[in-house]
């Protein structure tokens, strides 16, 4: 009996005919194979070609949405995400299949063309397993239209909040620490002008929310006291609208810096039983104060300052510090006293006893003082510090005089170390450093006619910013609130310092935690006076990085077509089909 083996039937695929070229393909449901499917579609159909951006004349800022205006450079990313959101048809799905964007690409163009050319390439899948690519151009017409803070500019009161900051002292060492509060937290933006004064600044706001935001700001960097008025200016009776202008009057504490304080009696005990006489170590939206001899520190708040406000015993001007020469130190350790708040362990460690000399004195005469200081691991032989000589200064408060009297006062308070070129006494002290600050755009609002008097108030100003200086690179916890950049001038004389050996005095003061580092400074913004002659660009700003043909789209890591290529590039290629699924969708969609 023979066993017949079953045979099993194979499965083949079905296969149809291409309706154009005949080739066999897989069933789909336009029976027409990928080639010839792509060359018949348009998967760019629905997707606009031509769209219009808006920039602003003034201040070059590019109009994104919803009256948003972003500051970008041309052939940057930021720009491509502004000119992907003005294509229609891109985000939206045709037939239930999205159009997917794989690639955007800068095209050059005329200067002054008001011109701006994109090339896209988009996939599609048109059905199962047949995925198609196109390529085309996307002309974006740039037309001016201001934006709202250019508009509010060019109008008559066209102010509704202003903001006038005050604080009555000599000097504007505050003004200029607060300003670089202000650039480090970005708080100035959406201001419409600021405007300076001797003893403050003017703040135009073109509503109130802003002008509440920027004072709330001020609220959280120093103590102030707010008074708020309004003004009417117009009225609707019919709809019941009215129009008001708003000014907010924001007094700054008269203490500063620096500043020698004697506490009375009551608010020393408590402020943890700190000696009376102290020294204003920094300002936030805390007072705070320490004891120059035995180091120890205490806060206190807004509200009880202006309960009971405090005057400065000794204000931290030029004309009352006197520059001494340390001839001598000696550790000094603290024994503990249970009846006041401890004293850190660190700061144990810091104090000295110094022997100066003033520095008006060498060579004059061998007089020599010897005093505690909470500097004193800062200071070695031969340095020069500033500080407060007490025994020719004239007190204006009663009872700090009698204390005096007594002989519970000390001769001498130091403040703080000098550097650099300011302990030597150079005139380019300023030019020397290897740091620079940011400054405001502002308007300076008082202006002195008279040549004498513009010629001080001009001295005064330099004299103030010069203090400031100082005190910024003496103090550490200072510049961790700001920005300090590096000084073009000085960055070649650095290196080669650097290279001889010159700046090897860093490293061997090692105790030394005050002093400006190189790593603190930041990089990419040059901020000296401006460019060399034979370098110089007519007109052009000074804070404006220009770049090459192609080179900024290089940068940001986006393809461009140069000239010569954008001569022979189609406005629309032919789609073709692609094979290995969906190309990634391009990052800046």
């Amino acid at each position: 009996m023979e066993v017949m083996a079953a045979q099993k039937p194979h499965a083949t695929a079905m296969m149809v005919l291409c309706c154009m070229c005949g080739v066999p393909i897989a069933p789909n449901p336009t029976n027409t194979c990928a080639t010839c499917l792509a060359s018949t579609s348009d998967i760019t159909r629905g997707i606009s070609t031509e769209a219009t951006l808006h920039q602003c004349r003034g201040c070059q800022r590019w109009h994104k949405e919803a009256g948003k205006w972003i500051a970008c450079e041309l052939e940057s990313r930021e720009l491509m995400s502004i000119c992907l959101g003005h294509v229609s048809g891109l985000r939206s799905s045709k037939g239930g299949e999205k159009v997917r964007l794989v690639d955007a690409s800068w095209i050059w163009t005329e200067p002054h063309s008001m011109r701006l050319k994109v090339r896209l390439t988009v996939q599609r899948e048109v059905h199962t397993g047949t995925i198609l690519q196109q390529s085309f151009t996307v002309v974006f017409i740039v037309r001016n239209q201001q934006c709202i803070e250019c508009q509010a500019e060019f109008r008559q009161g066209s102010w509704k909040s202003l903001v006038q900051v005050r604080q009555r002292v000599s000097h504007k060492r505050t003004f200029l620490y607060l300003e670089q509060l202000i650039l480090k937290h970005g708080a100035h933006r959406g201001c419409l002008s600021i405007e300076t004064f001797r003893d403050g600044m003017d703040f135009y706001f073109p509503d109130k929310s802003k002008a509440a935001r920027f004072i709330s700001f001020l609220e959280n960097v120093c103590p102030v006291k707010i008074k708020t008025s309004k003004k009417l200016i117009g009225t609707d009776d019919k709809s019941n609208i009215s129009n008001f202008k708003y000014t907010s009057l924001v007094e700054i504490c008269p203490l500063c810096k620096d500043d020698l304080c004697f506490l009375p009696t009551k608010t020393a005990r408590n402020l943890g039983n700190i000696s009376q006489l102290v020294l204003v170590k920094n300002i936030s939206n805390l007072i705070h104060f320490i004891d120059p001899f035995t180091g120890q520190t205490a806060s206190m708040t807004n509200d009880a300052y202006w309960r009971d406000p405090i005057r400065p015993l000794i204000t931290a001007a030029r004309s009352r510090m006197t520059r001494y020469v340390v001839l001598g130190k000696e550790p000094v350790f603290l024994r503990k006293n249970v009846s006041k708040r401890s004293t850190s362990r660190k700061m144990k460690t810091r104090l000295a006893v110094l022997t100066m000399a003033r520095e008006d004195d060498l060579g004059m005469n061998d007089s020599q003082v010897e005093e505690q200081s909470h500097f004193g691991y800062l200071l070695k032989s031969g340095d020069v510090c500033v500080g407060y000589d007490l025994k020719e200064t004239q007190f204006v408060d009663d009872e700090a005089e009698s204390v005096r009297g007594q002989g519970k006062l000390p001769d001498v308070v130091v403040i703080r170390k000098l550097y650099g070129g300011a302990a030597t006494g150079e005139a380019n002290a300023n030019m020397r450093r290897i740091w620079r600050l940011q400054r405001l755009d502002v308007d300076v609002a008082e202006a002195n006619p008279h040549a004498r008097g513009a010629k001080n108030a001009a001295a005064n100003d330099e004299m103030d910013e010069e203090d400031f200086m100082q005190e910024v690179e003496a103090d550490k916890d200072m510049r961790m609130n700001m920005n300090l950049y590096k000084n073009e001038f000085t960055k070649k004389l650095a290196s080669e310092e650097m290279e001889e050996g010159g700046l090897g005095d860093q490293d061997e003061d090692d105790e030394d935690d005050q002093r400006v580092k190189l790593d603190e400074l930041l990089d990419g913004l040059a901020l000296d006076d401006g460019p060399d002659k034979e370098d110089a660009v007519d007109e052009g700003p000074a804070e404006m990085e220009y770049y090459a043909e192609g080179e900024k789209a290089s940068k940001e890591g986006l393809n461009y077509f140069s000239r010569e290529e954008a001569r022979t590039i189609r406005d629309k290629d032919k789609a073709k089909a692609v094979t290995g699924g969906l190309s990634k969708e391009f990052d800046g969609f």
